[in-house]
């Protein structure tokens, strides 16, 4: 009889979780779990989906789990731009001899009207900035620390929760979720006076308001580019991923 299948779904991305919401409609046989890193308060949560909030300890920690818990198959669903949790997902599996893929969403493609100007690093992308600029940071609050050595900056940063120690920079700071609406973040824009806006090329359609906004307003955008890919399979849909889990 073939072995029951349980998927440990590394999140942390819209994605994922549209994922997991419809592995668990479409497939209830297979068991899901969905592991976040825990770096936002509160995580809005797939309903019906067995959830886990916390790091593993890197390969070793997460092939434990993996070996004990009975993991078939680890999808890697998280942020482009975490690769240290790309590369121990595939380490793990290897190790575990599980199977693995990695669910990676489409990069944003420059359309007209786009004033990209495209770099590889955070550095490269803070020393780009004019002389007294007023950038909006979409970066993370785990992103920003290299923006102090530019005083002549005058930083806009969103974060989803009130950081718990000082900023590392003056900067005017924004609570909560990026809006979904470019009208919205146009106005806030606007609003701030921003003159810039900084951010990775995060892909998928929660975050590219922020795009859609600067474009309207004709602002200059400092995009990060991608990392390499991660190692294994790379699934680049939802059906690809339901298929891949599935199969």
């Amino acid at each position: 009889m073939p072995e029951p299948r349980f998927v440990l779904l590394l999140g942390g991305t819209a994605g994922a979780s549209l994922l997991a919401r419809r592995l668990r409609a479409e497939r209830p046989d297979i068991r899901l779990l969905l592991s976040l890193a825990g770096r936002t308060l509160a995580p809005v949560l797939p309903e019906g989906v067995e959830t886990r909030i916390g790091g593993f300890g890197g390969v070793e920690g997460l092939a434990d789990f993996v070996t004990v818990a009975g993991v078939t198959h680890l999808l890697d669903a998280t942020h482009p731009y975490a690769v240290g949790m790309s590369r121990n997902a595939a380490a793990a599996a290897r190790r575990c001899a599980v199977a693995h893929a990695a669910f990676l969403r489409p990069a944003w493609e420059r359309v007209e009207g786009d004033l990209w100007q495209e770099v590889d690093c955070l550095r490269a992308a803070r020393d780009a900035l004019p002389h007294g600029a007023r950038p909006f940071l979409a970066l993370g609050s785990q992103h920003v620390a290299t923006f102090r050595h530019r005083p002549d900056l005058s930083p806009v940063l969103r974060q989803v929760d009130a950081p718990s120690e000082p900023l590392p920079f003056a900067a005017t700071l924004i609570t909560g979720r990026p809006a979904d609406d470019p009208a919205e973040e146009a106005a806030l824009f606007r609003a701030e006076r921003v003159t810039h806006l900084v951010c990775r090329n995060s892909g998928g359609a929660r975050g590219y308001a922020k795009i859609a906004a600067a474009r309207a307003l004709g602002l200059p955008v400092i995009l990060i580019r991608r990392p390499p890919e991660p190692d294994g399979p790379i699934l680049r849909s939802l059906d690809a991923a339901m298929a891949w889990l599935a199969g």
